[in-house]
C-alpha cells in the first residue's frame, strides 16, 4: 500500500508511520492485489490530543476514511483503522460492483465559518410594560474569519453510489454530479435517519 503521511504540531515520527502502514494493510485483503493509496495526517493540540485522520482511495475510486482522537496516537490510529475496516466490510458488496465512470471531476471549496460572527447581537430588554432598552451602535462587523476550508472533488455517480461514498467518508452531505439527470445534486443526512437528496437543476457546460 502507497501511504503518504503528514505530522502537524508534531516532530515527525516514523514508529508512527510504520504503526499506521501496518495496520492499515490489514485493509488490502479486502481488495486482493489491488492497489491501494492511503494519506495519514498525526497532529496533537495543545490540549495534548491525538488525532489520526486517515483517507483510502480504493480502486474503483471511491475513498474511505475515519478520523480519530485520544491521548495516545497509536490508540487513535487502532480505531480509525477499525472505523474503516467496519465501513468496508458493510460495503464490501457495492464497493466491488461500482464501476467508475472516467469523469475526472471538479474540485470545490468548502469553508467553515464562526457562528458567532453571524449571528446578530442580543437585545437588551426592559420590565414588563417597559420599552427595551437601546443598545449602543455597534461599529462595523469585522470582515467574516474562515475558521477551516478544504478543497473535495465532486465526482459523476449515481445516487445509490453516493450515498455509499457519503458513508464510506463518514460525512454529513455529498455533492456529486448525478449520471441519470446530468445535473449536480447533494445528497445528505436527514435527523430522522433518512438521506435527503438536492438536485440543484444546474449542468456543467460540455467540454
Amino acid at each position: 500500500m502507497q501511504i503518504s503521511t503528514t505530522f502537524r504540531h508534531m516532530e515527525a515520527s516514523q514508529a508512527v508511520r510504520e504503526h499506521a502502514e501496518e495496520r492499515l494493510d490489514r485493509i488490502r485483503k479486502y481488495f486482493h492485489r489491488d492497489p491501494l493509496n492511503a494519506h495519514a495526517v498525526f497532529s496533537v493540540e495543545r490540549n495534548h490530543n491525538h488525532t489520526a485522520e486517515l483517507s483510502i482511495t480504493l480502486p474503483t475510486g471511491l475513498a474511505v476514511q475515519a478520523r480519530e482522537t485520544t491521548d495516545d496516537m497509536y490508540s487513535s490510529i487502532d480505531l480509525a483503522v477499525a472505523r474503516i475496516e467496519r465501513q468496508v466490510r458493510k460495503w464490501k458488496d457495492k464497493i466491488r460492483d461500482h464501476k467508475p465512470h472516467g469523469d475526472a471531476g471538479f474540485d470545490v471549496r468548502e469553508r467553515v465559518l464562526p457562528a458567532e460572527s453571524l449571528e446578530p447581537p442580543p437585545t437588551a430588554m426592559g420590565g414588563v410594560g417597559r420599552k427595551p432598552t437601546p443598545v449602543p451602535s455597534a461599529p462595523p462587523a469585522p470582515e467574516i474569519k474562515v475558521i477551516r476550508e478544504q478543497t473535495f472533488t465532486v465526482r459523476a455517480m449515481r445516487v445509490e453510489d453516493a450515498v455509499m461514498q457519503l458513508n464510506l467518508l463518514e460525512n454529513s452531505f455529498l455533492v456529486f454530479t448525478n449520471i441519470d439527470t446530468k445535473g449536480i445534486s447533494v445528497v445528505y443526512r436527514r435527523q430522522d435517519g433518512n438521506y435527503g437528496l438536492i438536485e440543484t437543476g444546474a449542468q456543467l457546460p460540455e467540454a
